[in-house]
């Protein structure tokens, strides 16, 4: 299925959205009106700053970002929404790291083979258990895809009860590009193991070449706690049940589905069609490794704009960006701290300023407005994952999420893509938003990026919560339309490089545009008496609708 059509279908199913031209009255024209682009200049000007050392998570810079967030609040008038009357909500994180003593084997009737550790397999660390060991029986299920959404079982007539499940990562080719994203998630592949019954999974690799290695892991994956001690997310994707999540080398996964006569190339073929293959593998593995931990505090920072309307003030839309970068690191050109200008102060400036919009309206829309800060997005949607399941407001009042990440303001937005919103009713108020501002919104134009499920809108989405994430659309000046090979350029000099820094690159007149769209979006879901709904089964809705 193709992205283009599933939008459409999913802006139909919305209504007639051409015919329902959107209306604003002066008091939100003139909030529009006192978007500032020198304000969004100076938001990051000081968040990519030097002095912040890249905003490293647990770092002194940032907390200066979170300082800086705090202060811009309190000067425009947002309300503190974060723990115990403040703006902050406390995020513990922690770094897990596998011992060099792992230890990984086969067992079969040809006899035991041992594993070289870090040349044929890797251990992901257990962010709770530190001293692990497995002992079980193999078997191979495919993708690891259960989707009946779609039609599609890899574990139909398999029993992995007790086992370790091995499987490729992908999805067919028919997916919807963001269902086949979603799919393949490691959390969503490890609890679909789970539910299986299965005790581990070790994910083989395809690729032949003498230069071709396993995951390094030995900088630690990184999780985060709940109040209690107990892993509320975590990237190291292991669960209490779930002991084990092994990557291992092409050599060794040939030969795991080789002892049960299955050809490699075959498999790899009859899945990209949609043609599942499974089976027990007759051999066992057997595994011991421990895991070591540090942990640290660092801050979400929420801030409320209440509502109106006596009733609907106890619901909630939520405007969300990440605060953090990846601090210091490897030089490239002589330059190592990571100031994150465009990933993300952008998108942190941008909620600022969506935030001050809001308190410039003389009257409030009928719904509250949170706008949250996020920390370790770039741990692995830490902040998010924890702040979409433990809220500082009821789960249940939240209506909507509309994040900003990195949305590239590098050339004139002339249209938009709303990732996401083809999942919801969310396509409406999107549509009237862009029409109103003369922005057109297109379908993705890199589909391949799967960048629904690589940002923050994701962690609310596994909440059941409908949500969306704006970036550029393809629309050119010179009518060529393919913003996307400017985008693909600005990627290769400054994405996760240190020169990620206010520079020339900006187009704050777009970051203007972007900050206006995102807010009159919100501004209608903020003043609808209908909550957002999922489409008539969607993927997403009918998986994580509560």
């Amino acid at each position: 299925m193709k992205l283009l059509p599933y939008l459409i279908s999913a802006l139909l199913l919305a209504g007639p959205i051409s015919a329902q031209k959107l209306q604003v009255d002066k008091d939100v024209t003139k909030a529009l009106s006192q978007v500032k682009p020198e304000a969004l200049k100076g938001h990051i000007q000081y968040l990519a700053d030097d002095k912040l050392l890249g905003r490293m998570p647990g770092t002194p810079g940032y907390q200066m970002a979170v300082d800086y967030v705090v202060q811009q609040f309190k000067s425009t008038g947002v309300q503190p929404a974060g723990e115990n009357g403040t703006y902050l909500q406390k995020v513990r994180i922690r770094k897990a790291i596998t011992g060099k003593d792992a230890i990984l084997s086969l067992t079969s009737n040809q006899g035991t083979t041992t594993l070289a550790a870090g040349k044929d397999f890797t251990i992901y660390p257990n962010p709770q258990n530190p001293t692990i060991t497995v002992d079980a029986p193999l078997a191979f299920s495919g993708y690891g895809i259960t989707a009946p959404e779609v039609g599609y079982d890899d574990y139909a007539r398999l029993d992995v009860k007790g086992k370790v499940v091995v499987i490729l990562r992908g999805a067919p080719k028919s997916f919807h590009s963001t269902v086949a994203a979603a799919s393949s998630d490691l959390m969503v592949i490890l609890k679909n193991a789970a539910d299986h019954g299965a005790v581990g999974v070790v994910v083989g690799s395809t690729n032949a070449s003498p230069r071709a290695t396993v995951p390094d892991l030995s900088r630690g994956v990184y999780g985060v706690m709940d109040a209690q001690g107990n892993v509320a997310a975590s990237r190291s994707f292991v669960t209490n049940q779930i002991k084990l999540l092994s990557y291992v080398n092409a050599a060794t996964f040939h030969a795991m589905l080789q002892g049960a006569g299955l050809d490699t190339a075959q498999v790899t073929a009859s899945l990209k069609k949609g043609t599942p293959i499974s089976a027990a593998l007759p051999a066992r593995l057997q595994s011991n490794y421990t895991s070591t931990y540090h942990d640290f505090d660092t801050y979400n920072v929420v801030g409320k704009i209440t509502g109106s309307d006596a009733t609907l003030r106890e619901e909630y839309v939520v405007h969300s960006a990440h605060l953090d970068h990846t601090g210091v690191g490897t030089p490239v050109k002589g330059d190592s701290i990571y100031n994150g200008a465009h990933d993300n102060a952008s998108g942190v400036a941008s909620v600022l300023e969506i935030a001050r919009a809001y308190s410039n309206l003389k009257v409030k829309p009928k719904r509250s407005v949170l706008f949250v800060l996020l920390a370790s997005e770039e741990m692995g949607l830490l902040g998010s994952a924890y702040f979409a399941k433990h809220p500082t407001v009821p789960q249940q009042k939240i209506v909507a999420n509309i994040n900003t990440d990195m949305p590239t303001i590098i050339a004139p937005l002339l249209s938009a893509v709303a990732l996401g919103a083809e999942h919801s009713s969310l396509a409406q108020p999107v549509a009237k938003a862009a029409s109103y501002l003369g922005i057109s919104v297109e379908a993705d134009p890199e589909p391949d990026q799967n960048r629904f499920i690589r940002s923050d809108q994701y962690s609310f989405v596994m909440q059941g919560i409908p949500a969306l994430h704006i970036k550029y659309g393809n629309k050119t000046k010179d009518g060529q339309n393919n913003l996307n090979k400017q985008v693909e350029v600005w990627r290769a000099a400054f994405y996760h490089k240190p020169q990620d820094e206010l520079n020339d690159s900006f187009d704050f007149e777009a970051g203007k545009k972007y900050v206006q769209l995102n807010f009159l979006i919100s501004y209608q879901i903020a003043n609808t008496k209908e909550r957002p709904t999922w489409n008539p089964n969607d993927f997403f809705g009918g998986r994580y609708k509560k």
